[in-house]
């Protein structure tokens, strides 16, 4: 049986990233293959990958260095390895340093199993510690190598690679994805899963497996999701998937993926930021297209809870913020909002409660750990998520899949506007049905967030030249406020947060009431601040923003107004002015983040940063 599903339109403590772990098992050569594999999941991390691939029945070849895909490709000649059975990881540094010793994949002492992982191993010190007094040698300082240096002591014990490898992953204390190739078995991957990603591609002349679909989606769109608990012995013509603790076989239907896979490449566009950022028209089409039943039976389950939560972390924090604005004011009440990495130290939950939560990759740790506190304790639980069949997806009670296509930018563009364009319907379906906004007002927002679409074109289309020029300008600067006012707020944090990751500029996004409260002390020629400006409509809000710039220009500070086209703008207490095509109160928060996402990213240009791999970042935190 075939599920599918079209994801898009064409056009605490430490801490870990998604990383990419890829695999091939093929009867034909797979090193290009597998090289190609792990340089599409590069956006997951990045500071230093390898390949551990099979050349026959004897031995294991482990090439791996620090540095991006195409630099190790060419300091450790990756292109001259062959083989028919290989994995490969591309690595963000979690335990231990960016060192070549660090990268994986790691390998035994007798050098005959070679794994690589994902997670964490919480318990690897006590491990480590009891392995050395059995006289095993580790080279790195990385969690990962006990679990090799384990299934090797196993395999002593038992002369079965299998039983070796649910024996050792059964003393592991944390998360992990692994994946384990061997001369003892040549033709085989091992792999296992707990509270880390991992998916297996199921092609013609070979079967792969990934830490998402990028790793395959070239060579095939035929899945099995792996979830907690199992473990799979993938061949070249077909896979057994158990479970780890009954070890009883499990059928599970292969989904297919309908979007291609040169939707994961640049296309022409210097990086994929920017190709994200210009995808946004068509990603918004796809978040208004999503059946209305969908978000009608979620509204209705909202509507009938008397408690309701919205979390995310990071950028989607910001994205359930401008949630809470628009539940505020269309469904007529104010949901409880809460980071997820504090939920469990804030939130009161119960039965008579729903939790509502926002994540592009749907496996960011702290946010599933809030779930599932919640449903520990008798909530119901929702989710917005970009990835089928991520551990999110299949958590929920609740799911509405946003069909916003790959991202592979670290910085996340397109996937949170999608996710506040679904939590602004969603907003309006609870407030149709809670009698907060008519029949009529409810008819009109839809047709104002059709009109979206276009809106943003002209942004990227016509505006591109000058905020590329004041980014150009404004570069030196290395300080910068973001201030907004109402629902103007969390677009002012998100942006600011942008600056921050992609530029590397300070930059603080806060409601422009504080500035007289403290900050504006802090007003000179080292500082520039950026005022998101409400529309003329809302009468109140523009009137306070505007009271914030005479401000700061009053100290002679220097102000950037995003704003919309008026009569008015040309008298504004600005020092330069972004002037957006006229948008109403609804979708304007919308536009007005496109046009700080450009500013971010000229900015990065400018100061030639690394755009799709800023620095100490990853696209998801899966592990605390």
């Amino acid at each position: 049986m075939i599920t599918t599903c079209r994801l898009t339109k064409p056009g605490g403590a430490l801490k870990n990233s998604m990383c990419g772990i890829s695999g091939v098992v093929s009867h034909n050569e797979i090193s290009s293959r597998l090289i190609d594999s792990i340089k599409s999941l590069e956006y997951r991390g990045y500071d230093s990958c390898g390949v551990a691939i099979l050349n026959g029945k004897s031995k294991t070849i482990v090439r791996k260095d620090i540095g991006s895909v195409d630099e190790v490709r060419e300091s450790v000649q990756l292109d001259d390895l062959q083989g028919f059975t290989g994995i490969a990881h591309t690595r963000w540094a979690t335990h231990g340093g960016v060192t070549r010793e660090n990268a994986h994949p790691h390998s035994s002492c007798d050098g005959k199993f070679s794994i690589t992982h994902n997670g964490i191993i919480s318990n690897y010190t006590t491990l480590r510690a009891k392995l050395k007094k059995k006289g095993h040698t580790f080279l790195s300082a990385t969690d990962t190598e006990v679990i090799v240096h384990l299934i090797e002591d196993y395999f002593k014990e038992t002369g079965s690679v299998e039983e070796a490898l649910l024996l050792a992953v059964k003393e592991l204390e944390g998360a992990y994805a692994v994946a384990l190739v061997t001369p003892h078995e040549p033709d085989k991957i091992y792999c296992a899963r707990m509270e880390s990603p991992l998916i297996i591609g199921l092609g013609d002349d070979a079967n792969y497996i990934g830490s998402d679909f990028n790793a395959f989606i070239a060579y095939t769109k035929n899945a099995i999701v792996m979830e907690d608990n199992e473990y799979a012995i993938v061949t070249h013509n077909g896979y057994s998937l158990k479970n780890i603790t009954t070890r009883k076989e499990i059928s599970r239907p292969i989904q297919r993926i309908l979007w291609d896979h040169k939707m994961a490449q640049k296309g022409g566009y210097p990086h994929y930021m920017l190709k994200e950022i210009h995808e946004q028209p068509s990603v918004v089409h796809s978040a208004l297209d999503i059946d209305q039943q969908q978000i009608d039976d979620l509204a209705s389950e909202i509507d009938r809870k008397k408690q309701v939560v919205l979390t995310g972390v990071g950028t989607t924090f910001y994205v359930t913020q401008l949630g809470q604005y628009y539940f505020s004011e269309y469904a007529g009440f104010t949901p409880n909002l809460v980071s997820s990495d504090e939920f469990k130290f804030l939130s009161k939950v119960d039965k008579d409660t729903i939790v509502l939560a926002t994540s592009q990759s749907g496996e960011t740790y702290d946010t599933l750990s809030a779930l599932k506190y919640a449903k520990q304790n008798g909530a119901t639980t929702a989710a917005i998520v970009n990835v089928m069949g991520s551990s999110m997806a299949r958590l929920v009670d609740h799911l509405v899949l946003q069909g916003s296509g790959p991202e592979i930018c670290v910085i996340s563009t397109k996937a949170a506007l999608s996710q506040m364009i679904l939590l602004a319907r969603l907003a309006l379906s609870v407030g149709l049905l809670r009698e907060n906004i008519t029949k009529r007002q409810y008819s009109t927002y839809q047709s104002q967030l059709r009109k979206l679409p276009d809106i943003i074109d002209k942004v990227v289309n016509e505006k591109s030249g000058f905020i590329h020029n004041v980014a150009k300008e404004q570069s030196h600067i290395r300080h910068w406020l973001f201030l907004g006012r109402g629902r103007y707020y969390p677009v002012a944090r998100e942006s600011a947060l942008k600056m921050k990751e992609v530029a590397y500029v300070h930059a603080e996004g806060m409601p422009s009431g504080f500035l007289k409260h403290g900050t504006i002390a802090l007003i000179d020629d080292d500082l520039n601040s950026v005022i998101f400006m409400p529309t003329e409509q809302e009468k109140e809000l523009y009137e306070l923003a505007l009271s914030s710039a005479e401000e700061i220009k009053a100290r002679d500070g220097y102000v950037l107004g995003i704003t919309f086209e008026s009569k008015k703008a040309r008298e504004l207490p600005f020092t330069d002015c972004i002037s957006l095509p006229q948008a109403p109160p609804l979708i304007a928060p919308f536009v007005e983040l496109i046009a700080a996402q450009l500013l971010s990213y000229y900015t990065a240009t400018t100061l030639k940063r690394n755009i799709d791999k800023p620095r100490a970042l990853a696209k998801s935190v899966t592990v605390a």
